[in-house]
């Protein structure tokens, strides 16, 4: 499917631009932003490739990959960063990840975010399960999961590795019939 254009009161889930790098690098150039993500801070480079290969990807027959621009709907400014990842072997199922900038923390931005992502996968795409994992120490994401309606289903040891350093990562699902009672 393509294009994705949702909207939220406060946002807009949209294609990736090229012009998107930069509001792109104020995040995953951050490492506040990057704090609890699998990678250290990107550097400009690695950011502009992402997004090329993410606007790439996006011509794919079949699409595999949504990896799309959150933005505010009131000045069109580039606020987050949101991904759905269909998965070959979970048919109608996909990983999502998403990441705001950090200037925009603590105004449910995330649960907005997420909740358009979910709308994406569950009624444009029509998935069946939408899963994510998150850094143990990331309580607010675990709250944001929560908000919109996904189950924590456990943990997977020694998931990530980061500066030479193995941690866990936490699980968090939710089903199609799970949004439906929740979207309402």
């Amino acid at each position: 499917m393509y294009p994705i254009s949702r909207h939220s009161r406060r946002l807009h889930l949209r294609e990736l631009r090229p012009d998107d790098a930069e509001g792109v690098f104020a995040i995953y150039g951050d490492a506040r932003a990057t704090e609890h993500m699998s990678f250290d801070p990107r550097t400009r480079e690695d950011v502009e490739a992402i997004v090329a290969r993410s606007i790439a990807s996006a011509a794919a027959d079949p699409r595999q990959e949504y990896a799309l621009a959150v933005t505010g709907t009131d000045d069109g400014r580039l606020i987050g960063f949101g991904r759905l990842a269909l998965d070959s072997h979970q048919p109608r199922g996909a990983t999502f990840g998403f990441a705001l900038n950090p200037g925009t923390w603590g105004n449910g931005f995330g649960t907005e975010t997420v909740r358009l992502l979910l709308a994406c996968g569950f009624e444009d795409l029509g998935l069946h399960r939408v899963w994510g994992a998150r850094s143990p120490l990331n309580i607010a994401s675990a709250r944001t999961m929560e908000r919109a309606g996904f189950t924590e289903e456990g943990y997977i040891r020694e998931h990530v590795q980061r500066g030479g350093q193995w941690s866990d990562s936490v699980t968090h699902s939710i089903l199609d019939h799970e949004y439906a009672a929740v979207a309402r």
